[in-house]
């Protein structure tokens, strides 16, 4: 354990689950604007959806030097506004009469792969200029089936951490008693 009571916890912005979903959010933002009607309510529903993931993330990550379970709630909330926003364009697709890509498609595997190696908002933001919205919608399920999964792990190992390590009150509790004995 180390000396500090509150550590230097890293920086949000190094985190997968983060990169993936600010690719979301810009996603999701450009497809609303382009696509929807205005003054349609799932545009800012998404919308906040999107954001809702991305800065939960980032809330998460600085309650983590002082609260575990912060941190964790946080991260649930921001996993939950993405299954939010899955949900959005899933619906979508069946709404208006689209497929869904099928695991083992062509299309499907492609991005599967394209979302694994990029985190670049810039990139996917070239790449959808101009896609049809169904495509979009299709490319925006995988990244966030993605982010799902990386949201997921982060949970398991903050969980892990806390069971092996313990939180904020151990740490200040065996810092005290460190400092007793000296």
């Amino acid at each position: 354990m180390e000396n500090s009571l509150i550590p230097n916890q890293g920086n949000y912005r190094d985190l997968l689950s983060f990169k993936k979903t600010d690719v979301i959010f810009q996603m999701t933002y450009f497809f609303c604007h382009k696509f929807l009607c205005k003054g349609d309510r799932t545009i800012d529903q998404m919308i906040q959806a999107a954001r809702s993931g991305k800065q939960n993330i980032i809330e998460g990550s600085s309650a983590s030097s002082t609260s575990a379970k912060t941190e964790i709630k946080l991260l649930n909330v921001a996993k939950a506004s993405l299954k939010e926003l899955l949900a959005d364009y899933e619906d979508y697709l069946v709404t208006r009469g689209f497929a869904q890509w099928q695991k083992g498609s062509n299309e499907y595997e492609t991005m599967r792969n394209l979302g694994r190696e990029h985190n670049d908002p810039a990139f996917f933001m070239t790449l959808i200029e101009n896609r049809p919205a169904d495509t979009i919608a299709n490319m925006a399920i995988i990244l966030l089936n993605q982010a799902d999964y990386l949201l997921y792990r982060q949970l398991q190992r903050l969980s892990d951490d806390f069971v092996k390590n313990g939180g904020f009150s151990e740490r200040m509790s065996a810092l005290r008693r460190k400092n007793r004995g000296h």
